[in-house]
């Protein structure tokens, strides 16, 4: 409604996981890295955890879109409110076999798809978003599709992304055998507040050329009132400017903010530091990590732009290596 009204090429604050908008802080380069290395490695199992909002399932996009696509196989399933037996078969026809007439049927037909996959050099993944809403059955279900193996491998690389609830579910003590089969854990938080600033500008940037209206009072304020959720972070930006384009204003205020806030039933967070001395760091050309498309040649880093990150983490510096594999 607004785009024409301020020069953008389509909304820049969309709740749609989008890749192309990923804004990439050091936990989410951490993350993606880890997400990479996992599978590339053959891991088994990855765990990426996160508060609601904080941009998983967008991350999870952009590592799928990441991958050559004659490097992997992959089934995604976003809703995992499924009995054990509906998840294997949702599993099954998203890697496009065949249904079967049981849940045995459905389980050779996966296993022989995972070793005619591994005998053409490629890797297979199946990722369960919102992974916090499986039941302990299913859960224990997921776990025995990881016994599909050889002496030397998984078949199998199975990647749980979930609320931080899902932490607390795996340690339950019935699921203790689940968690000691994962190899990878993962988390990402909310922006820090000096961040929003950033991740606005980043936001904008990709749709537009032109300088983010929003002024440092308003990104002040969506500080307070998002605690660095990106998710509530697009829901205050879109309606701020929808407010302002009706009152014909070019710049957003933070009583624009304040008015969304006030519609949206958002109290202000709590931060570590008094509004006025956060520092809103504006950030406009090169500086921002717009996501490129990826290049398709199997022969080439899967993924060009984290090659100089280097993660503290102590899976690192195997990583460049087994992205080579």
């Amino acid at each position: 409604m607004y785009e024409q009204f301020y020069g953008l090429e389509k909304p820049p604050f969309s709740l749609t996981p989008d890749p192309r908008f990923l804004y990439m802080t050091e936990a989410h380069q951490n993350a993606r890295a880890g997400l990479m290395y996992s599978i590339l490695s053959k891991k088994g199992f990855t765990v990426l955890t996160g508060d609601a909002g904080t941009g998983k399932t967008t991350l999870l996009r952009a590592v799928i879109n990441s991958f050559p696509p004659d490097r992997i196989y992959f089934s995604l399933l976003l809703n995992p409110a499924l009995t054990p037996d509906d998840f294997v078969e949702a599993t099954v026809r998203d890697f496009g076999l065949p249904r079967g007439e049981g849940k045995a049927d459905r389980l050779w037909s996966l296993e022989d798809f995972l070793l005619r996959t591994q005998a053409e050099g490629k890797i297979s993944v199946l990722f369960v978003d919102e992974a916090h809403r499986l039941s302990i059955e299913t859960l224990e279900e997921i776990r025995l599709l990881s016994n599909f193996e050889t002496e030397r491998e998984k078949l199998l690389q199975i990647v749980l992304v979930g609320q931080d609830e899902l932490d607390e579910i795996l340690d339950r003590r019935e699921l203790r055998q689940l968690k000691q089969r994962v190899g990878v854990r993962l988390h990402i938080g909310p922006l820090s507040m000096n961040a929003v600033g950033s991740y606005i500008a980043h936001r904008w940037k990709c749709v537009s050329p032109a300088t983010s209206p929003f002024s440092e009072d308003a990104i002040r304020c969506v500080c307070q009132f998002s605690a660095g959720i990106p998710r509530v972070i697009n829901s205050i930006c879109d309606n701020a400017l929808l407010i302002a384009y009706a009152e014909g204003s070019q710049v957003v205020t933070k009583e624009h903010v304040n008015e969304v806030s006030r519609d949206l039933r958002l109290g202000r967070a709590k931060v570590k530091r008094q509004a006025e001395k956060i520092k809103i760091r504006r950030v406009i050309g090169d500086d921002l990590r717009v996501p490129r498309p990826m290049s398709r040649q199997s022969d080439e880093h899967p993924l060009p732009e984290l090659v100089k990150v280097k993660p503290r983490n102590a899976w690192w510096p195997r990583f460049v290596k087994a992205a080579k594999v």
